[in-house]
């Protein structure tokens, strides 16, 4: 037993002490020896449960005492919302009144009385605070018993957001029936939905404007829907302040899609309309902008013509790549030079200087650049301990060992909670309830508590928990190599290396097994089931349908193989395969077909997708570290950045290695994880 005295680490600490010994002892008790069989027994009831009604009851006999027992009436709830009554929902919600799935059955069961519009009902039960939805339901709850509206009251909040819930649209009509929604607000709003690409927003406001204003609300929704359209119109619109923001709006919108028929119709409209000057800096700088990602003639040159209004960190940056791409040292020097402060000292900007300097033969300021940069442990820091031929900078932490706050943090009925639904394979309610446990908790804490679901096999605690400041070098947590999934094993077989492998699958799912984005890729690799289906034909593998991809294994084998598969097109290039599954090959073909002739860095930085240069550089980095984890040294990136058209050796015993240090003082670093989704950011 571990004991409850006061602990003299946090006061977190002993609360979790507390927990443990007064709220929790039953239901670690319960779910000590008999673990296995009762999480049997809660996978049937719950399934039942989902199918509603009181079916489960008798399978869940024997789980009154297990912590998930109030899962199983909420499911049931849940499924039979529509005929559930109030009173059976506010027994659950006061026995179980800080539960999740009670805040989840308030929630439905609320929308469900504003579908009955039970509005007495909805009152009782409503909460301020929730969502959007919610709160307009309450609205018309009140207007219900014949209230009135007041805007700043009732509805300021509301109206500042640019997209709003279906349910908010009855308010919203009272609410103009009142007379509350004045020319001037709903522009204010219309101004606010045109910032954030809201098109659908502006059509429905639009209808409410008295008839001369109403025309020119409807061309800003036409200049967000379909910009190269209201280009063409423009021609023909007056030049008044409203008309002219709705050309702006187009031809911004139009530079991203198609950046040469922008420039045309700039160089028609730009004499017709009275822009200010912030509109013409706006419609300058995505011209200059999405020339350059288009890597057009005179895109450098237009970039260096932005006056200092028109230009953003977006622009300088992209006046360095397209100066990369030309291979013009010179002119990426001067380009660095241009940007401020805060921005030349990211890694990618501190390298590239270096590069450029060793370029123009000042080699003493490169080489006090490599070893600055050289001593973090990220991409750049990798490719700069290359160019010295040194060891790279990995300086782990070892994981604390503190027995007795494990067992606080097991006997916290949220961790425990949390334990369990992972357990029971139902991983998004377990990082729910993993949340709860660990809002506001210092970083001892945080990294205990990953240290025990890395021990259950919950690696992606690690990447989502130790992801700020020095909690980022838990490596060895961060980095799991979950050996019963047979990464190693697979990726052998497929002929590529287990290094690279762990690094595609921490860069696309960051090891949450049941991932799936909005193209439908699933699962640890990201595979779709198409793409899956496919493989599984080619490699003579059993095909089990989408859903086995959610299964760790099936996800590994398919995915080398079909990692396997996209690295043979581009001569087993670990780098350019990584940018072809990210951003499929076609994309990738294009862009080899009109920068070849690059090195493959200055290919990786010209890549005209955010996403997809952030993508590589992360597997890359990701790479370096699984190499390390695996074997205690790592082959340098410079044997993983094969020239293009250049055969890729795989990593064999005989391979020369770099060895890894770790130097006094070593900043702070922090390898890529974000990842970007679109083409919002070029």
């Amino acid at each position: 037993m571990f004991s409850c005295l006061p602990s003299r680490r946090t006061s977190l600490t002993c609360l979790l002490l507390a927990a443990g010994c007064l709220l929790a002892v039953t239901s670690a008790q319960a779910v000590g020896s008999n673990a296995t069989a009762q999480r049997a027994a809660f996978k049937q009831a719950y399934a039942a449960a989902q199918q509603g009604g009181d079916g489960w009851r008798n399978l869940a006999a024997g789980l009154h005492d297990y912590p998930l027992y109030p899962y199983l009436q909420a499911a049931a709830l849940e499924h039979d919302i529509q005929q559930t009554d109030r009173t059976t929902v506010e027994s659950y919600l006061k026995q179980y009144p800080d539960w999740i799935p009670a805040a989840d059955l308030r929630r439905d069961f609320l929308l469900e009385l504003a579908r009955r519009q039970d509005w007495d009902g909805f009152l009782a039960l409503y909460q301020p605070g929730s969502n959007d939805a919610l709160s307009c339901d309450a609205l018309q709850a009140r207007l219900a018993s014949a209230g009135t509206l007041d805007f700043e009251q009732d509805l300021a909040a509301l109206w500042a957001k640019p997209n709003l819930p279906s349910a908010c649209d009855p308010v919203l009509n009272i609410a103009h029936d009142q007379g509350l929604l004045t020319s001037a607000r709903l522009w204010t709003r219309i101004d606010r939905a045109a910032d954030a690409g809201q098109a659908g927003t502006i059509a429905s406001l639009a209808d409410w404007l008295p008839a001369d204003d109403r025309t020119s609300a409807q061309q800003l929704a036409l200049a967000l829907r379909d910009p190269a359209s209201a280009a063409v119109a423009a021609a023909n619109w007056p030049d008044t302040p409203r008309y002219t923001q709705a050309v702006t709006l187009a031809l911004s919108r139009l530079a991203r899609r198609q950046s040469a028929s922008a420039d045309s119709a700039w160089q028609q409209l730009q004499a017709r309309f009275s822009f200010s000057e912030p509109q013409r800096n706006q419609i300058l700088h995505a011209l200059a902008l999405f020339h350059a990602t288009d890597y057009d003639d005179g895109a450098l040159a237009r970039l260096i013509a932005l006056s200092a209004a028109a230009q953003t960190d977006a622009s300088r940056e992209w006046r360095v790549r397209v100066a990369l791409a030309q291979q013009e040292w010179p002119a990426v020097l001067a380009a660095i030079d241009a940007m401020p402060t805060s921005q030349q000292q990211d890694g990618e900007w501190r390298y590239f200087r270096a590069r450029a300097l060793a370029a123009t033969n000042q080699t003493g300021q490169a080489q006090a650049l490599y070893a600055s940069l050289a001593r973090e442990t990220t991409f750049f820091g990798f490719l700069a301990a290359d160019q010295l031929g040194q060891p790279y900078a990995i300086c782990p932490r070892a994981p604390i060992d503190d027995s007795q706050q494990e067992q606080a943090l097991l006997a916290q009925p949220s961790m425990q909670r949390a334990f369990e639904l992972f357990a029971v394979d139902l991983p998004k309610l377990a990082r729910r309830e993993w949340a709860r446990a660990l809002d506001g908790a210092d970083e001892r804490t945080q990294v205990l508590a990953v240290k025990l679901a890395d021990a259950r096999g919950w690696y992606d605690r690690a990447a989502f928990t130790l992801n700020h400041d020095e909690a980022m070098h838990y490596y060895t947590l961060r980095f799991p190599l979950a050996s019963q999934d047979g990464l190693v094993k697979q990726a052998e077989q497929a002929g590529i290396d287990p290094a690279w492998a762990y690094g595609i699958l921490r860069a696309e799912s960051a090891w949450v097994s049941d991932a799936r984005s909005g193209a439908d890729a699933r699962g640890l690799m990201q595979l779709v089931p198409a793409t899956a289906e496919l493989v599984a034909k080619r490699n003579g593998l059993d095909w089990g349908g989408g859903e086995t991809l959610y299964d760790p294994a099936i996800n590994i084998e398919l995915g080398t193989r079909y990692l396997a598969q996209v690295a043979a097109r581009y001569n087993g290039a670990p780098w350019l395969a990584s940018a072809a599954y990210n951003a499929g090959p076609n994309r990738a073909d294009q862009w080899v077909a009109a920068r070849s002739q690059l090195p493959p860095d200055l290919f990786i930085a010209t890549i005209p997708f955010k996403e997809t240069r952030e993508y590589v550089a992360r597997v890359m980095d990701f790479s370096v570290m699984y190499d390390w984890r695996l074997h205690g040294n790592a082959v340098p990136m410079s044997s993983r950045l094969t020239a293009i058209g250049q055969p890729y050796q795989l990593p064999d015993a005989g391979m020369a290695r770099r060895a890894i240090d770790c130097p006094a003082s070593v900043p702070v670093s922090t390898p890529a994880n974000a990842t970007s989704t679109s083409r919002t950011s070029p």
